[in-house]
């Protein structure tokens, strides 16, 4: 499959406002280039470099920009038309223009061109106690030798484990998640944290995404990191909105993780309820701390109390516990 390369022109302050817009899009995986990054890094007194790459060098005199990758199918046509619709949104409210221009340029790139553009910059991390998330074409680390290893490429549904939001997530999986558990996965993207699910001791996985695309991703991921088919099941669809779908997802999980986006867990709130037993687990990431109070708010009044928060750079994971019946 071929990709449409979107890049967004902004500024180093309207960089977060884009991409919290973007990730309003369901689109939670991007590329920042801005030469202030840069300049804080070379005048760190505490560092000694003895190189740096001319192509890093050249970041100073680049404007800053936002890329993101959209597949040339139906739906990343529309995802574009939503993406160029929140730009002259964001511009209209930009009276100051402190976010730059707002322009997007379009080129083309294959699948092999757009994975390798990603090698240079994706080398394996740890995540929490128990977990290592690393590409491919990457050895694990010697020191990793008591970590589950969480193989993933990037990809266009992205979901790499290095967004603040995934990792999160996925510390508040890793301190929750027990032997056995039927766990649910609302917004799967690429799959990593129905993989991390099974590695840390689910039993069952059930992972859904509205985008085809990453539900065919979730699935490959899955299959890449040694889950048979038997132990999960995939959905394309909207939960928000499907009853039928709903029905088929099924009810009592132990866990449900739903790394989204504030406007869309206010929206799935009144559904969460339903997919879990009685004293079962959700742990909600995607919230930046300014809507924090807003959307712990709407999911406690749908019968929930919260358990724990986690926050990193403006972005809130919370966990709660199901205690109404139903």
């Amino acid at each position: 499959m071929n990709w449409t390369e979107a890049c967004i022109y902004t500024t180093t302050e309207g960089a977060d406002i884009v991409c919290g817009s973007l990730i309003g899009l369901n689109i939670t995986g991007f590329e920042i280039k801005d030469p202030k990054v840069l300049d804080e890094l070379l005048d760190n007194k505490i560092a000694s470099w003895d190189y740096i790459d001319d192509e890093i060098l050249g970041l100073k005199d680049c404007e800053t920009s936002v890329t993101v990758y959209l597949p040339q199918n139906e739906q990343g046509a529309e995802l574009l038309l939503l993406i160029k619709e929140e730009l002259s949104a964001l511009k209209k409210r930009d009276r100051d223009n402190k976010l730059g221009r707002l322009e997007i340029t379009l080129s083309d790139i294959t699948e092999d061109d757009w994975a390798n553009n990603w090698k240079q910059y994706f080398k394996p991390f740890k995540i929490g106690e128990r977990l290592l998330i690393k590409p491919s074409w990457e050895e694990a680390p010697k020191d990793s030798e008591n970590r589950k290893i969480l193989e993933i490429d990037p990809a266009s549904s992205f979901g790499t484990g290095q967004h603040d939001t995934t990792r999160l997530c996925l510390e508040n999986i890793e301190k929750y998640i027990k032997q056995g558990n039927r766990m649910l996965d609302l917004g799967c993207g690429s799959g990593i944290l129905s993989i991390a699910g099974f590695l840390l001791g689910a039993g069952e996985i059930t992972a859904v995404d509205i985008d085809e695309n990453s539900v065919r991703i979730a699935k490959d991921n899955l299959l890449k990191n040694g889950i048979k088919e038997d132990s999960f099941r995939l959905f394309c669809g909207n939960v928000i909105d499907d009853g039928e779908l709903r029905n088929k997802i099924g009810n009592a999980y132990d866990i449900v993780c739903a790394n989204i986006v504030s406007d869309i867990l206010i929206a799935m709130s009144g559904v969460f309820s339903g997919f879990l037993k009685q004293g079962g687990i959700l742990v909600v990431s995607g919230i930046i701390s300014q809507r924090k109070d807003e959307v712990v708010g709407v999911i406690e009044n749908c019968g929930f109390i919260l358990k724990d928060l986690r926050e990193s750079k403006d972005w809130i994971s919370a966990v709660f516990e199901k205690t109404v019946l139903g």
